[in-house]
């Protein structure tokens, strides 16, 4: 990525797009992307866990609320994403490759992998939603980190709803090349207490500024907040 190259990059977990009132709008979820203004966005748990994993946000409803477009990644027809992950990005970005990642675990986990090519710079994206266990979590990261060492090396950055309350535990595999970014607490949205929602980046990306979206709809819209970050090359 060029040094004066810029992207923002978001995370959103949003609960099948059922708010703290109970009602399930993703037409307020997607109010709330928008509201961001990110250039991608990964998002947790849009997929049911059973089934055909039915998305719940309609597909036409992304273009109808957002300039966005979904990543194909999808497991069938009815899915939005892969294990309930997917990832958004701005109309006009041109996405590389894709992939799915398999994550070791006893529930069921993964993580979504797009590369994108936007304003002349390419930067790797992977979306995960990890485990509710540390054990579970430390390896999961580990599976990551090792599957992507298997690539060609660029600008690369690992976000989602990391199920971590720690700020010193449970994610060690991503110390050895990643800077791990808590943009503040965005769970629970009623009140937030805990950060679990992070975005690591790669040692030749820098943080510019960070946040979590709490305008609007944000704190009836999921139990999580959205986070983001803008980010540069070093």
């Amino acid at each position: 990525m060029p040094n004066d190259a810029q992207i923002r990059v978001a995370s959103y977990n949003v609960r099948k797009c059922v708010g703290l009132d109970r009602k399930a709008m993703p037409e307020r979820v997607l109010e709330v992307i928008s509201q961001v203004q990110a250039e991608v966005v990964a998002i947790q748990e849009v997929d049911a866990r059973l089934g055909q994993r039915a998305t719940s946000i309609p597909f036409d409803f992304i273009d109808k609320y957002t300039d966005m477009k979904p990543v194909d990644l999808a497991q069938s027809e009815l899915s939005l994403g892969w294990h309930g992950n997917a990832i958004l990005v701005r109309k006009g970005t041109k996405v590389t490759a894709t992939d799915q990642l398999h994550l070791p675990s006893l529930e069921s986990r993964g993580a979504a992998l797009v590369e994108i090519e936007s304003q002349n710079f390419a930067i790797r994206i992977v979306a995960t939603h990890l485990g509710l266990l540390r054990r579970n979590r430390r390896e999961q990261v580990r599976s990551i980190v090792d599957q992507l060492e298997e690539r060609q090396t660029m600008p690369t950055v690992i976000m989602g709803d990391f199920n971590e309350w720690s700020h010193k535990k449970g994610l060690e595999a991503l110390d050895e090349n990643f800077n791990i970014h808590v943009p503040g607490r965005s769970f629970h949205s009623a009140r937030p207490v805990a950060a679990l929602d992070r975005i690591a980046t790669s040692a030749d990306l820098e943080l510019r500024d960070a946040g979590v979206h709490q305008r609007g709809h944000a704190p009836k819209a999921s139990d999580h907040l959205p986070v983001w970050a803008d980010l540069s090359g070093t």
